[in-house]
C-alpha cells in the first residue's frame, strides 16, 4: 500500500507521529507539493468553528482544544498541539493558503460520553500495540525513540526527503503490515473513530474531490485506505451515547507535552523538538548557546570555549554511534562532559529547563471562553498577576491594596478548587500582614474553572455561592471552622453571617473536646487575618471565645485515663491549641484566655492521672511562657521520675518536656539540673525497665540536631560534679539560675563593636 496523492487515484493520506518536529516538517513539504484543495486534520469536528482563531499573531502555541461537557464541566479532553505537531503545521499552512481546513475524527461530543469505553481501553493496557515499538524492535533497535529520530526526525540534515511523498509510502506500508499481524492493537474504540473518520472523508470527498489531503496518525492510515461500506461504518456508531460540549483553545505547557499520563502527550523532550523544528540553521550550536546561557545564569562558569568544545564532542559521538545527525542523547551526553564537569546536578536543570521547557502557549481574547475565565482574566491584568508555567515564589504584604487584592483572589480561587498558588511558609516576617504564595499555571486549571462556572460568572460571585452552599452541607465542626478561615481570607464578608450561624450551631451540638480543640486553631488564625485585612469578626470573636472557654473547662477531664495512642493525638491538639490562645490574646484584646488558659495548663501539669506525655508537655509550655520558674519544673521533673512512677509512663513525660520539636535539647544543655534529674532516674532503672523504655527514649533524643547530642554528650561525661564551685549542690558553672554579671559584662564591649553603636572601650568604661 502507498500513500495516494492528487492523481493517484485518492485523498493524500499523510500518517504522522504526533508531536514529532520530523514529521511536520514531512507534512509542510508534502502539502507544498501537493497542493490540495482542503486539508482534513485529526481531531474533534465541533473544533471547525476555532480553527480560524490559529492564524492569529496572538495564538502562540503550545495551545490545546479544550471540549468539556456542558453539564459536567469535569469531563473534559484536551488535543494539545505545539509548533512542531504535525496538525498544527497543516492547519496554518492551510489558512495561509485560504485552504478549506477541517476536522475529521469522533466528535467530542461522542468521545467525552464514552467514558466506559476509555476504562476498558485501560484495563487492556497490557497487551496494547506501541506501533512505534515493534517497528523499532524489527528493525533491531532497543530504543523505539531513538530509531524514530534516526528513520524520521533526522531523515536528512535539512529535514527534506528528494520525494516528500515517499516517508509517507513507507510508513504506510509498514502500518499495513502491522494492522494485518496485531488488528486493533489493543485499542478496540479506533474501530469507532476510524469508522468516523472514513465518513467524514467520504463527505469530503464529494466536496472537494480526490484532491483532499488528510492529517491522522500514522496508526490510522491502513484503516482510512480500507474498502468499507457506508451502511458498515454507520453501523459501528450506531447507539453511541452523546453529551452537549463546549469547545475552547486554552494555553498549554511544554511541561504537559512530557506528561504520558492524564493530559500530556508523552513526549519526553518537547523542549528539544521545539528548539529542532524551530532552528533555520545550525540547531546543534544554537542548543549548545542555550545551555551556556542557562548555565551561566545560574552562576557556572561557561566559555565560548565549552560550547565550542560541546558541539565537537556531540558530533564525534553522533559519528561513533552510526547516527545521520545529532540527538538529544549526544547533545546531553556532550553538555553533561564538556559543561557540567560529569555531574549531573546541573544536568539536572538543563533538562528541567531547557530539554522538557517551561514554556506556556497564549490564546487570543477573542477564543471562547466562559464568564468565570473571562473575569479571572480582567482580574490576573488588573493585578498583574500573570500566569507562567513555571513554578514561582510570590510574597504579599496585605498592608498594600494591590497585595490584598492578589491574596483575595488566590484565596477565592482556593476556595473554588482552583489551586493556581498554594500558600506556604513566609521568608522573613512572621507578622499576620505577610504572605507567601508557590505559584504555577497548570492546564487543568481551566477545566476546574470551568466546572466551578456553575457557582457564578465572577470569581466573587462564585467563592460566596459555593461558600453559602458549604456553610450548609458540610456537618463537621472542623469543616466549618476551616470554611470561616477560607472566608475571611478571601474577605468574603457576605457571607459571613451565614457561616458563623452554621459556626455557632455545630459549636453548640458538639460535646467532643476532642473536636473543639481541633476547631480552634482555624477560628484563631481567622479572627487574626481578618483583623489584618479590617474584617468585622465580632461575630466570629464570639464564637471562638465560647470555643475557647469550652476548651479549658473539658480538656483536664479529657486527658484523664487515655492509651498511648489517644494520650500522643491529644499531646498535638494541646500544642494547637496553646498557639490558638496566643493569637486569641491579641485577637480578642483581653488576657481572659490567656489566663484561663495558663490555670487549665497547670491542672495539666500536676494531675497524675493525665498521660505522661501531656503532663510533660503542660509543664514545658508553662516554663517557656514564665508562668513556671526552673525550681518548679525541676521539682514536677524530680516527682515524675520518682521512684515509684512506672518507667514507661516516667519516660513519656520526658518525651512531651523535651521533644525535638520544643526545643528541649537545648534545655536540658543549659540546665544540668534538669539533665541531672533525667540522668539519675535513666542509670537507676531496672534492666528489664531500661530495656521497655528504651525505643521511647531513643525516639525522643534521637531527634535532635547533632551539635545538642554531641553537648549533651559531653555533659553527661564531665559526670555532676565536673565544674562545681561549690554552693548549691544542684548548680553547676554555667548552668545557675542566677546571671553571672562578670562574664556578662566581659560581652557587651563586643556586642557593641558588631552593633556599630560606638567604640566598644569608651562604651565599656561608660557602662
Amino acid at each position: 500500500m502507498t500513500a495516494r496523492g492528487p492523481g493517484h487515484g485518492g485523498p493524500l493520506l499523510l500518517g504522522v507521529r504526533h508531536h514529532g518536529p520530523g514529521s511536520a516538517r514531512a507534512v509542510h513539504a508534502a502539502l507544498e507539493a501537493a497542493r490540495p484543495r482542503a486539508v482534513l486534520v485529526e481531531g474533534p469536528p465541533e473544533g471547525d468553528a476555532l480553527l480560524r482563531l490559529a492564524a492569529d499573531d496572538r495564538m502562540k502555541p503550545p495551545v490545546a482544544l479544550l471540549a468539556h461537557a456542558v453539564d459536567d464541566p469535569g469531563l473534559a479532553s484536551f488535543w494539545p498541539m505545539a509548533d512542531f505537531s504535525p496538525e498544527w503545521v497543516a492547519i496554518r499552512w492551510a489558512l495561509a493558503h485560504d485552504t478549506p481546513v477541517r476536522f475529521v475524527d469522533l466528535p467530542a461530543a461522542n468521545s467525552l460520553a464514552m467514558a466506559e469505553y476509555a476504562a476498558t481501553e485501560q484495563g487492556q493496557a497490557g497487551r496494547a500495540v506501541d506501533p512505534i515499538g515493534t517497528l523499532a524492535e524489527t528493525a533491531g533497535h532497543d530504543d523505539p525513540e531513538r530509531w524514530w529520530e534516526d528513520v524520521v526526525e533526522h531523515r536528512a540534515a535539512d529535514g527534506r526527503a528528494a520525494d516528500p511523498l515517499a516517508p509517507f509510502a513507507a510508513l504506510a506500508d509498514a502500518m499495513t503490515a502491522l494492522r494485518e499481524a496485531h488488528g486493533d492493537g489493543g485499542h478496540p474504540q479506533d474501530a469507532v473513530r476510524e469508522a468516523c473518520m472514513r465518513l467524514r472523508l467520504r463527505s469530503a470527498r464529494k466536496e472537494f474531490g480526490e484532491d483532499i489531503a488528510v492529517v491522522c496518525g500514522a496508526w490510522h492510515v491502513p484503516a482510512l485506505a480500507a474498502r468499507t461500506t457506508v451502511a458498515a461504518d454507520r453501523s459501528l456508531l450506531k447507539g453511541i451515547p452523546k453529551v452537549r460540549t463546549e469547545l475552547t483553545w486554552v494555553p498549554w505547557t511544554h511541561r504537559r507535552l512530557a506528561r504520558h499520563s492524564g493530559y500530556g502527550a508523552g513526549i519526553e523532550s518537547p523542549g528539544w523538538y521545539g528548539h529542532v523544528y524551530g532552528a533555520p540553521d545550525r540547531p546543534v550550536e544554537r542548543w549548545m548557546t542555550k545551555v551556556a546561557g542557562l548555565l551561566r545564569e545560574e552562576d557556572k562558569p561557561v566559555s565560548s570555549a565549552h560550547v565550542i568544545e560541546a558541539v565537537r564532542l556531540a558530533e564525534t559521538l553522533a559519528a561513533l554511534r552510526d547516527r545521520p545527525a545529532v540527538g538529544l542523547t549526544e547533545a546531553t551526553d556532550a553538555v553533561r562532559a564538556v559543561m557540567c564537569e560529569g555531574s549531573d546536578v546541573p544536568l539536572d536543570l538543563v533538562r528541567d529547563r531547557l530539554v522538557v521547557g517551561e514554556v506556556l502557549g497564549e490564546v487570543p481574547d477573542s477564543a471562547p471562553a466562559v464568564p468565570l475565565q473571562r473575569d479571572l482574566d480582567r482580574q490576573q491584568r488588573t493585578l498583574r498577576l500573570r500566569p507562567e508555567a513555571r513554578e514561582r515564589e510570590l510574597d504579599l504584604d496585605l498592608r498594600g491594596e494591590t497585595d490584598a487584592a492578589r491574596s483575595g483572589l488566590l484565596h477565592r480561587l482556593r476556595l473554588l478548587g482552583v489551586d493556581w498558588g498554594v500558600p506556604v511558609a513566609g521568608r522573613g516576617s512572621t507578622g499576620t500582614f505577610r504572605e507567601s504564595w508557590r505559584l504555577r499555571w497548570e492546564p487543568e486549571l481551566f477545566v476546574r474553572i470551568a466546572e466551578a462556572g456553575v457557582w457564578g460568572t465572577t470569581v466573587l460571585a462564585a467563592a460566596t455561592a459555593k461558600a453559602e452552599s458549604d456553610a450548609v452541607s458540610v456537618t463537621s465542626l472542623a469543616g466549618v471552622t476551616a470554611l470561616a478561615e477560607q472566608c475571611l481570607l478571601a474577605g468574603l464578608s457576605e457571607v459571613l453571617p451565614v457561616v458563623m450561624r452554621a459556626l455557632a450551631d455545630r459549636a453548640a451540638l458538639d460535646a467532643d473536646v476532642g473536636h473543639l480543640a481541633d476547631a480552634l486553631p482555624a477560628l484563631a488564625r481567622a479572627l487574626r487575618y481578618g483583623d489584618v485585612r479590617s474584617t468585622d469578626g465580632a461575630a466570629l470573636a464570639e464564637v471562638t471565645a465560647g470555643i475557647a472557654e469550652r476548651v479549658c473547662v473539658g480538656l483536664p477531664s479529657a486527658c484523664t485515663g487515655l492509651d498511648a495512642d489517644a494520650a500522643a493525638e491529644m499531646h498535638g491538639r494541646l500544642d494547637g491549641v496553646h498557639s490558638a490562645i496566643g493569637l486569641l490574646a491579641g485577637a480578642v484584646r483581653t488576657e481572659g484566655p490567656a489566663a484561663r488558659w495558663a490555670v487549665t495548663l497547670r491542672k495539666l501539669s500536676a494531675r497524675d492521672a493525665v498521660a505522661g506525655v501531656i503532663r510533660g508537655r503542660a509543664t514545658r509550655l508553662l516554663l517557656d511562657d514564665g508562668l513556671l520558674t526552673e525550681s518548679e519544673a525541676a521539682r514536677l521533673m524530680g516527682q515524675a521520675l520518682s521512684p515509684g512512677t512506672p518507667s514507661a509512663e516516667a519516660a513519656a513525660w520526658i518525651e512531651g518536656f523535651v521533644g525535638a520539636e520544643t526545643g528541649g535539647g537545648m534545655l536540658l544543655v543549659h540546665d544540668e539540673r534538669l539533665l541531672g534529674l533525667v540522668d539519675a532516674w535513666l542509670t537507676g532503672l531496672p534492666a528489664g525497665d531500661f530495656t521497655g523504655v528504651l525505643p521511647l527514649l531513643r525516639r525522643t533524643f534521637s531527634a535532635y540536631d547533632p551539635g545538642v547530642r554531641r553537648a549533651l554528650g559531653d555533659l553527661v561525661r564531665r559526670g555532676p560534679e565536673a565544674g562545681r564551685t561549690g554552693g548549691d549542690s544542684a548548680t553547676a558553672q554555667g548552668f545557675g539560675e542566677g546571671l553571672d554579671e562578670e562574664r556578662a559584662d566581659a560581652v557587651v564591649p563586643v556586642l557593641r563593636l558588631l552593633l556599630g553603636s560606638g567604640a566598644p572601650a569608651e562604651r565599656a568604661e561608660n557602662g
